[in-house]
């Protein structure tokens, strides 16, 4: 048979032109298929505001949520008082109990500092009139007994005696200037009353009034932002960080690539030392403690790091592997005799295969999450809630596939074992099982796998596991470092139960894999 060349090919269709033109509906079917999908599209962006819900978002937050999971923040607070500056660090710092950051540069001099008196001393120990029930003129009975008004009337005790000497001034060493480094040329000078923040080429000029508005000399660059005026000055310098710049304070948001403390947290002696310095500490070093080694011990403190809690959050991941294994086994263990029974073919009888098919609807018609949510409010919250409601839920969609495979099975090869003389068990052993065991077990394994997914979900709402455990570190809202960590270690877990639930499945069902 020879093969007609291009010109051939040409001529022939010019000489009948109707017999490959083809007819009007299949030449027209594929635009009509996609102007369809075209005003689809164009109802859904309508109907579900999917321009304004883009243009309403708040992109920033995004963006910060997202450097989270890659960075971290040092966060000083810089407060103005009389004559000098007072830096402070949130109470769990990443840089520990004293932190110095090279990035913060602060000049030091001696000032008069007030004394702040306290309320107990301006008292003389006595207390005033007035308290939680209000003012009390001239005492009154109460349910704590007489309260008697102090010498002087409705004179509050807080106010300072007439004639009190007032209290000397300390001369002491503080902050008097600081500057913060966000880059090689970007950069917050900070001093009482005056703050100049450098970016680039441009210098913003703040003033600080003494009633605590904050007014910039001349007009804010594209980088800073003012809601309202005297209001605070958001100063933002892309993923190094960001300043707001308060009347009483300013709040310094300094990021970093990484997780901070993601080994020792800054408890540990191996706190702030490199790998190489942990490696000669752990090999080479004198006992950090004397009751065990330097090995032990670092293992110790990476286990409970307190930022990280790597011990607690991987226990939690063997739950969770643990929760989706047991309620697959159960699942298929009482799926397994069931299907026999709702099959029409296995066990004739109408009333049974109805029976047994409507419980198989009604448990997988209940979602896994419901079936979660209930039985954390029967047995409280743990693992046996999340095994429950996996047993539940793929009991009723084992026993479905299940009854559908035997249905659909080679009668020959059981004819041939009845044909024989072999009992009826026999003839399910030889004539079923060996059509039908492949494709259960192939159909357990990946389920076995997708219920590791689904049992992070369900541990979110009680059920135990790494899902819980997920979810306090959402909630907070601020240890999105956390959450990509734990998110990564599921990812990794998924991906090593999807490749060898696949590899066994391939195994089972006689195939190569590709």
């Amino acid at each position: 048979m020879t093969r007609l060349s291009a010109a051939e090919e040409e001529a022939l269709v010019a000489r009948h032109p109707g017999v490959f033109a083809g007819s009007l509906r299949s030449r027209l079917t594929g635009w009509l298929v996609a102007a369809g999908i075209a005003l689809y599209l164009a109802f859904a962006w309508w109907f579900f505001s999917v321009g304004q819900v883009f243009s309403n978002g708040n992109w920033d937050i995004a963006g910060s949520y997202l450097a989270d999971w890659v960075s971290y923040e040092v966060r000083p607070d810089i407060a103005y008082r009389d004559n000098h500056l007072d830096i402070s660090y949130p109470r769990f710092s990443p840089l520990g109990e004293n932190p110095a950051p090279e990035w913060l540069e602060t000049r030091r001099a001696v000032v008069e500092i007030r004394a702040e008196e306290p309320a107990s001393a301006a008292t003389g120990g006595a207390t005033t009139g007035t308290g939680f029930l209000g003012s009390v003129e001239g005492g009154a009975e109460s349910f704590l007994g007489r309260t008697e008004s102090p010498a002087g009337g409705g004179a509050s005790a807080a106010e300072p005696q007439a004639g009190a000497p007032p209290q000397p001034a300390r001369r002491q060493e503080a902050v008097v200037e600081a500057t913060v480094h966000f880059s090689s040329s970007a950069r917050l000078d900070i001093a009482v009353g005056l703050v100049t923040v450098t970016r680039g080429g441009e210098t913003l000029i703040l003033d600080i009034t003494p009633d605590g508005r904050v007014e910039p000399r001349g007009t804010l660059p594209a980088w800073a932002s003012q809601r309202a005026p005297g209001a605070k000055v958001i100063a933002r310098f892309g993923f190094s960080g960001r300043a707001e710049i308060e009347g009483d304070e300013v709040k310094v948001r300094r990021r970093f690539l990484g997780w901070e403390n993601f080994f020792f947290d800054a408890r540990s002696p191996f706190w702030g030392l490199s790998a190489g310095e942990v490696a000669r500490v752990v090999l080479f070093g004198e006992r950090l403690e004397p009751e065990r080694s330097n090995a032990a011990l670092a293992w110790d403190n990476f286990l409970n790091n307190a930022e990280w809690q790597h011990g607690d959050v991987w226990l939690k991941l063997l739950q969770t592997i643990a929760m989706a294994f047991a309620g697959t086994v159960l699942a298929t263990l009482l799926a397994f005799p069931l299907a026999f029974a709702a099959a029409r073919n296995i066990y004739p009888n109408r009333i049974a295969n109805f029976l047994f098919k409507r419980v198989f609807d009604f448990l997988r018609s209940v979602d896994m999450l419901i079936w979660a949510l209930f039985f954390t409010r029967a047995f409280g919250p743990g693992p046996l809630a999340g095994i429950a409601a996996i047993f539940f839920t793929d009991t009723g969609t084992f026993g479905k596939l299940y009854s559908e495979a035997l249905e659909n099975i080679d009668d020959k090869q059981r004819e041939g074992v009845r044909s024989v003389g072999a009992s009826p068990a026999a003839v399910q052993r030889y004539g079923v099982l060996p059509q039908v065991l492949p494709i259960f077990l192939s159909q357990s394994l990946y389920f076995w796998e997708s219920n590791t997914r689904s049992a992070t979900i369900i541990g979110a709402v009680g059920a135990g596991g790494i899902g819980l455990k997920l979810w306090e570190a959402m909630r907070t809202n601020s240890d999105w470092e956390n959450v990509a960590y734990m998110v990564l270690l599921i990812l990794l877990v998924v991906f090593v139960f999807d490749n060898v639930s696949s590899a066994l499945r391939h195994r089972l069902m006689g195939t190569a894999r590709r």
